[in-house]
């Protein structure tokens, strides 16, 4: 039987609506009765006794709110009564945590996927070509590039709403205004793709970028690290550069940047300079020839078992809702245990989204040295904000808030859940590079673009990314796999999501079962058997994040 609400820690005074509770509905949890003054829609919180001016709020046995004004027991909490206040953070006060029991992963333990191996030992769960610019100034030549390649080579998706567009000017310059109005466009699937030429190549992927010249030498340093960890991500198979020339970013920031990443490094990198060629047709001519000989030798390559602990899964929560910190979030935090027990890797971002939970996960990272790191990365940007006249405080969106998210503490305790209970081995800046095993800390803001971005250039080559909400979000070369907190999302919006945790909520699957079932997905889609719906759908969302303010 469905339970209608939720307490997730035995010392929480808050709990959860998991569906519409009616006004003077009696609630009773674990011998308690509760009479709701109000009605209280699904994914919200109520309180379990009187709050007082100054009381604290708890939810996943953390603090994440203070009372504003007095909150009577069964109501439930706003931004009206309730302010959001986080529990303060030492490495010197760490407590380490040496007592992690892996969970079973014995039915896994031969198990493989088929994947890209290169020379330096990464597997790759794809297969791509990477071009990039090193400055804005070349972004024309990236998309005409793009252009170019995507439709002789059949990655080029069908465009359908062109397709409507023309449909409605044939009808308009035959008169036929009236069918104008009840015109019924085609979805995509009616459309054919091209054939591509290349089978064992996933695409050619073309990114563009407003950094590289002009701003501060630090954000054009920057550019050539992410770009560096792109290059040396397991999923890219080789780089072909453009350059105007007398831009801040060089060739030479970009070489010494992968160095730094991979010493062995060995992918061809094809550099084009724009100013040394004279002509633009010249240019983009020479780097389509050489380009395609390369893509020739790269389609040799095929898939090849590889052992699970090859995997590199990135841990991401976007379009968040009230049901994110008991159903999605938990379940990647499960599967994150799985992997890290079978020596994957796996990676949890978005700093401002770990906002309350620091003092645990400082407890949980291997040495005082990285948890040291870890607190000077979160005080770094806590500092950065307060700078600027923002907080972390400021980071639920209105969605969020709507969905039950009330205060930034309440949604980072639930987003910490994705990073499950494993040892944390690393701490990483943005566009540091993992160099072992298990769960990594990766700081990026919580934006979703800019955190996958990032989360890629840690060394991901799967992000699990789960939403209340629904968010469109992909990466160029990492399969984005969308993941929903609840059913009537999933329903609602079946061409972005991927995998649906709305069972836990109905009480028909454990987490542990649908963490189970998201790995053996991961597994396939390592394996190249299916491509997530961010991936049909052309989702190849990039940006650098330059280091302003940004939650």
């Amino acid at each position: 039987m469905r339970n209608k609400v939720l307490k997730v820690h035995p010392s929480d005074n808050l709990m959860v609506a998991l569906q519409p509770l009616e006004k003077f509905e009696e609630i009773v949890w674990d011998g308690e009765r509760y009479i709701l003054p109000n009605a209280i829609e699904a994914k919200h919180k109520f309180v379990t006794h009187d709050l007082n001016v100054g009381d604290t709020a708890t939810m996943y046995g953390v603090r994440v709110g203070r009372a504003i004004q007095k909150i009577n027991r069964g109501e439930q909490i706003t931004t009206f009564n309730l302010k959001h206040e986080a529990e303060e953070f030492s490495s010197k006060s760490r407590v380490p945590k040496n007592d992690w029991q892996a969970p079973d992963v014995s039915k896994w333990k031969n198990r493989t996927f088929l994947g890209y191996q290169r020379s330096d030992g990464q597997v790759g769960t794809a297969n791509y070509w990477l071009v990039i610019p090193l400055v804005f100034c070349e972004n024309r030549n990236i998309l005409k590039l793009k252009d170019a390649f995507d439709k002789a080579l059949g990655y080029a998706f069908p465009d359908v709403y062109l397709k409507q567009v023309q449909d409605l000017v044939l009808l308009n310059q035959n008169g036929e205004q009236e069918a104008i109005k009840s015109y019924k466009p085609q979805h995509g699937e009616d459309f054919h793709f091209n054939q591509r030429v290349f089978s064992n190549l996933d695409g050619i992927k073309f990114l563009t970028h407003e950094m590289g010249c002009g701003g501060a030498n630090s954000d054009s340093e920057r550019l050539a690290a992410l770009f560096a960890a792109y290059a040396n991500n397991a999923n890219v198979a080789g780089i072909t550069v453009l350059s105007l020339g007398c831009q801040k970013t060089q060739l030479s920031d970009l070489m010494d940047a992968i160095k730094v990443r991979n010493p062995s490094f060995n992918k061809t990198l094809l550099y084009y300079d724009q100013q040394t060629f004279g002509t633009e047709f010249e240019m983009l001519s020479a780097a389509i020839k050489e380009t395609f000989t390369e893509l020739i030798e790269v389609n040799k390559l095929t898939r090849k078992p590889a052992p699970l602990s090859k995997l590199n899964i990135g841990l991401k929560c976007g379009g968040s809702d009230g049901f994110s910190g008991i159903s999605a979030n938990p379940v990647l935090g499960h599967l994150s245990d799985l992997v890290v027990a079978l020596g994957g890797s796996t990676y949890l971002a978005e700093f401002p989204e770990l906002c309350g939970v620091e003092q645990e996960l400082i407890n949980r990272c291997v040495t005082d040295e990285k948890a040291q790191k870890f607190e000077n990365l979160m005080g770094n940007y806590a500092d950065l904000a307060k700078s600027l006249g923002e907080s972390f405080d400021m980071n639920p969106s209105f969605g969020n808030i709507k969905d039950g998210l009330i205060t930034d503490a309440i949604k980072s305790a639930g987003a910490a859940r994705k990073g499950g209970t494993a040892p944390i081995v690393d701490v990483l800046d943005y566009t540091e590079t993992a160099k072992a095993a298990g769960l990594h800390l990766v700081c990026t803001p919580g934006n979703d673009v800019l955190a996958t971005t990032g989360k890629t250039a840690a060394g991901a080559t799967i992000i699990l990314f789960t939403t209340g909400l629904g968010t469109p979000t992909g990466n160029p070369i990492c399969p984005v796999v969308k993941v929903s907190t609840n059913t009537k999302l999933a329903n609602k919006m079946p061409d972005i999501i991927d995998f649906d945790c709305g069972a836990i909520i109905e009480g028909e699957k454990t987490i542990q079962q649908t963490a189970e079932e998201l790995l053996e997905y991961c597994i396939d889609l390592a394996s190249g058997q299916f491509q997530t719906k961010a991936q049909l759908l052309g989702q190849d969302d990039f940006i650098p994040w330059q280091k302003g303010i940004n939650l």
